[in-house]
């Protein structure tokens, strides 16, 4: 019988991470832990060292030093002493030093190369001349998807088989067990009980483009006077990212101001709710790694429009109406469709759930399982 193989994973993203790389390490480590096969034993690596999150720049500063002394000192350290045979980083970034045992990231995107003005000059580089070179040094990079695959070709000038695409899976969002009355009272507090709407979930930043959103509504609310606008999640503050005033001018200057909801941070319980509800899912983002919301809406039974851009349409396959997201009349006319089209909305609500029968975290896990004992 083999040796289970150690497999060392780096959880102190857990305290910084929003959004999709969160949701990618707590579901990863869940699936792991229960799968049914003895052949891993997982060893999870984190530090007392508290993170900081907020805006400080000398505090962001020293944030920067802490991740990358975990990174390359601590972290390696860590796991040659409780004898990992492979260490999985999440986050991209990766020890250089790698004493005893292999390692494995992953890139989630190619942001850092594609928008780099989204990103403070001191992370930028960090990340060249610190990230990219341990992340070389890997035996493997873990991508999201085919379009980050050749993406990442391209900026690491690396071969295709290094770079590994795993796809992901949908959030473990627990379905909602309020009481009737619970649902009414949330569903009024949101100003949406008995009205229906057209949901966008997501930290609210530049590249979610939800400006453009805001202008499609503006199009179709005439035509559809029941509609609302739900916009789920927080506006993002950080410097570089942050797209709080254009969105709020946005909302502003609309005509339909009052049918448009900003929520703010949703807890999981509540996200059910929300999609549950809906009567359509629009993605307007203009640059996306993967795209989690597109298979939360599928498993919530809800038709989905996304951009026609990098991995949205890879992802969401021919269960998904696709849109040019720079041009507001064509977003407009395809919610127009869906929404007038009874028959459409129900066939891409079937589709949504045959397609996602191809994503799972377990399938995910049995896939990076094989890919770290082919390097153990």
């Amino acid at each position: 019988m083999r040796k289970p193989l150690r497999l060392g994973i780096d959880t102190r993203d857990l305290r910084t991470a929003i959004s999709g790389q969160k949701t990618y390490l707590e579901e990863l480590v869940r699936a792991f832990k229960n799968r049914q096969k003895a052949d891993i034993e997982l060893v999870l690596l984190d530090t007392r060292v508290p993170a900081y999150l907020g805006n400080h720049r000398y505090l962001r500063l020293a944030e920067h030093l802490n991740l990358h002394f975990w990174k390359q000192v601590v972290l390696p350290l860590k796991a040659w002493w409780r004898r990992c045979d492979v260490l999985f980083t999440t986050d991209y970034h990766v020890p250089f030093f790698r004493p005893g045992f292999k390692t494995v990231t992953v890139f989630h995107d190619a942001f850092f190369f594609e928008d780099p003005e989204h990103y403070s000059p001191l992370f930028l580089k960090f990340f060249h001349r610190v990230t990219v070179p341990a992340a070389k040094k890997c035996s493997h990079i873990v991508v999201p998807s085919i379009h980050v695959q050749k993406k990442l070709e391209q900026w690491l000038q690396l071969p295709a088989q290094k770079l590994v695409p795993v796809y992901e899976a949908p959030k473990s969002i627990p379905k909602s067990s309020f009481s009737p009355e619970e649902i009414t009272r949330k569903l009024t507090d949101w100003g949406i009980r008995q009205h229906p709407y057209i949901l966008h979930v997501g930290m609210l930043n530049k590249r979610k483009n939800i400006p453009l959103l805001i202008g499609a509504f503006n199009q179709v609310a005439s035509r559809f006077p029941d509609m609302r606008l739900v916009l789920a999640g927080s506006l993002n503050d950080k410097e570089h990212i942050n797209d709080r005033e254009q969105i709020l001018a946005a909302i502003r200057l609309s005509p339909f101001t009052q049918r448009i909801v900003l929520t703010g941070y949703v807890p999981d319980a509540d996200l059910s709710l929300l999609y549950g509800h809906a009567s359509l899912y629009v993605f307007p983002s203009l640059n996306e790694g993967f795209g989690i919301p597109v298979l939360e809406a599928f498993a919530h039974g809800v038709p989905v429009l996304v951009a026609d851009n990098s991995c949205l349409p890879e992802i969401g396959g021919d269960a998904v109406l696709t849109f040019n997201p720079k041009d507001t009349d064509a977003l407009a006319d395809q919610i127009s469709t869906v929404l007038s089209n009874p028959a459409l909305a129900e066939k891409m609500k079937q589709a949504g759930k045959a397609r996602l029968s191809h994503f799972s975290w377990q399938k995910a896990a049995g896939e990076l399982a094989e890919l770290f004992r082919s390097i153990a």
